[in-house]
């Protein structure tokens, strides 16, 4: 036979004087259903005093990842996701010797600006 400390039988250890009713199991909540794009509601409780500016409009979905919204005629739509890149398609996208010339010299001018700035307030 188990013994051992002096709980009695049917309480809960470390619950101290508080009841249920001041941990907030009984306190008034109201509903809000959210919905993605693939029609799976989520559902989430908030506190009835809660104003209405501050139950989020959108959530991720927990079932599918999703953006959720609380309008179920016109959920969020799906996030589109840019298509993979080859390594070609980066060089493509390079910039010829004298546009990065240009860059590189319009950098270091700005530089030697701000460095021009700080010696003087030095």
């Amino acid at each position: 036979m188990a013994s051992g400390g002096s709980a009695i039988r049917g309480s809960r250890v470390g619950a101290g004087p508080m009841g249920e009713q001041d941990r907030g199991f009984h306190a008034d909540r109201i509903k809000v259903s959210y919905w993605d794009a693939l029609g799976n509601e989520t559902v989430r409780y908030f506190a009835a005093n809660l104003p209405d500016e501050e139950i989020p409009e959108r959530i991720d979905c927990p079932s599918s990842g999703l953006p959720a919204g609380r309008d179920k005629a016109n959920p969020p739509s799906v996030v589109k996701l840019e298509p993979y890149k080859t390594h070609l398609a980066y060089v493509k996208e390079r910039r010829t010797e004298e546009e990065a010339e240009s860059l590189l010299e319009e950098a270091l001018q700005q530089l030697r600006v701000r460095r021009g700035k700080l010696s003087a307030t030095n």
